[in-house]
């Protein structure tokens, strides 16, 4: 969930944590995975869980706090690996700071069209979320909190470069000899800045790959397991086939029989 605050300071309650965090007026706080938390505002608060008579929308009382809320569904197994490497929560200083001025129009698209929706509102106010969850990615993984991860290698101007190609060949016969020419680095340099920008090395960030791509084959097509191993870059179904079970407990098979 995102939530962004547009006027006045609430606390954030997350979990059973009895120490609430601050959010100031202009700041956004992405949670990542689903985790129970509450947003108080005002000492009177009521001390329970939020109702729907409770969402009011633009509510102009003077000094009245407001926020902004919406929630983001990734699917496949590399969603969930991504949206792991994350914390539990983000928070981001926004309409003060030039360097996220993209916050601030996100803000305000999406008021305009929760307070005068026309046809496409729901399209739109859609869109605006998805580009609002990649700046916020964007914008975290780039500062000094961020931990190590495919997001944080993904910005860092060397690594994403050899990270493109992976990607677009997660098969191909990769070493880090060629990976490094890529990244225009020397062989042990590359090595190591891809250590600590990923927190993997090289092989092991394929090898993870390859299957978090052959999983989401076996969901989405019917291909045979076979022709999907040798896809992502294994030459016997035996290796792919132990491979597999070892990352996801279960065989290929297996894993696309589920419901």
């Amino acid at each position: 969930m995102v939530h962004i605050f547009e006027r006045g300071d609430c606390e954030l309650h997350i979990g059973g944590r009895r120490q609430p965090r601050v959010i100031h007026e202009g700041e956004l706080v992405l949670l990542p995975r689903p985790v129970p938390h509450m947003i108080v505002s005002g000492a009177d608060a009521a001390d329970r869980l939020p109702e729907r008579r409770d969402l009011v929308t633009l509510d102009d009382r003077a000094g009245a706090p407001r926020w902004l809320s919406g929630w983001f569904a990734l699917d496949a197994p590399s969603g969930g690996q991504m949206l792991a490497e994350l914390p539990e929560v983000i928070i981001l200083t926004g309409m003060a700071s030039r360097s996220l001025t993209w916050l601030d129009v996100s803000r305000r698209l999406l008021l305009e069209e929760i307070a005068a929706p026309g046809q496409g509102s729901a399209a739109m106010v859609s869109r605006i979320l998805d580009l609002l969850f990649i700046q916020i990615i964007r914008a975290w993984a780039s500062g000094p909190d961020a931990d190590p991860g495919w997001m944080t290698g993904a910005m860092d101007p060397h690594i994403g470069r050899a990270l493109i190609e992976i990607h677009a060949d997660p098969g191909g016969s990769w070493t880090v000899a060629a990976l490094a020419n890529i990244a225009h680095l020397s062989r042990s340099a590359f090595a190591q800045r891809f250590a600590e920008r990923i927190g993997h090395t090289p092989g092991a960030y394929i090898a993870q790959l390859r299957l978090e791509m052959a999983a989401d084959q076996l969901n989405t097509t019917s291909e045979p397991i076979n022709m999907i191993a040798a896809s992502v870059g294994y030459r016997s179904n035996a290796a792919f086939t132990r491979a597999f079970s070892k990352r996801y407990g279960i065989t290929p098979k297996e894993w696309r029989a589920r419901e």
